[in-house]
Formats: structure tokens, sequence, C-alpha cells
């Protein structure tokens, strides 16, 4: 296959394209890498708090990275195997059992109870999107849109 039409495909399907170059893809490790840090601090605040001071950063990168693949794991999987059988509900099921999948990685990963995870994850989202606010108003920068308000 032509590298141009895999490209397409790529675009298509994720949004973006993959780079070419050697440069391009050290750029695009070092970015990743530093949005899995950034996205790690509200995680680890959350946990910081919902866990009494038991968490640690380690945890909360670990939680990060492992919430975010098991989540699309089992959306494409729980889609691609119940779609035949559920039809177009599939979907929805898949969905809900990804954020319980997700969910589960929170609760492994600091160690608390599935409110405890919740609890990590809406006050992570609320940590957030107040630093966003807050670079928003300093620097005039922000995080990508994640909220639908």
């Amino acid at each position: 296959m032509d590298r141009a039409f895999i490209s397409q495909i790529i675009m298509y399907t994720f949004g973006f394209t993959l780079p070419v170059t050697a440069e391009g893809v050290l750029l695009l490790a070092i970015s990743l890498v530093v949005l899995w840090v950034v996205v790690s601090i509200p995680v680890y605040i959350s946990g910081e708090l919902i866990t009494d001071g038991k968490a640690d950063f380690g945890s909360a990168m670990g939680a990060t990275l492992g919430g975010a693949v098991f989540y699309i794991i089992v959306l494409w999987a729980g889609a691609f195997l119940l779609t035949p059988i559920l039809g177009s509900s599939a979907l929805v099921i898949s969905f809900i059992l990804a954020i319980l999948a997700w969910l589960a990685v929170y609760r492994a990963s600091f160690d608390t109870s599935w409110l405890g995870a919740l609890g990590i994850v809406f006050v992570g989202w609320l940590v957030l999107f107040v630093v966003d606010a807050i670079l928003t108003s300093l620097f005039g920068v922000s995080f990508p849109k994640f909220y639908p308000f």
C-alpha cells in the first residue's frame, strides 16, 4: 500500500496523521509524554484528596495511562464483539463497560473503593477545569476542550 493512502486512512479514522520523519516521530513521542505528565497532575491531586494523602505521582501516571488503554480496548472490543449480537445498542453497552474498566484501573491504582475511584475522577476533572481556567485567564492558553459546555 502507498504511504499516502495509509496516511489518509489514519486521518479519516483518528483525525490526525502520523509523522513520517524521525524528527516528527520524536516530537510526537515527547509531546505524548508531556501530555501524559500534565494530565496526571490533576489525577494525583484528586487521589491525594480522596485517599487522605496515600496516593503518589507514579500511581496517578499509571492510572491515567492504564485507564486510557483499558478504556479504548474495552470500548473497541465490546463494540466489535457485541454489535453482531445486540445491534446498535452495542456501542452504548460497550461505553458503559469501558467506563467501568477505567474506574477499575483507578480503583486498583489508588487502592480505594468504587466510590473512591469515582470521586478521584470527578475531583480530577474539577481540578483540571480550574487549572484550565487559570491558564486561560493568565496566559491565554488552555487544554483542548474536554467538557461539553
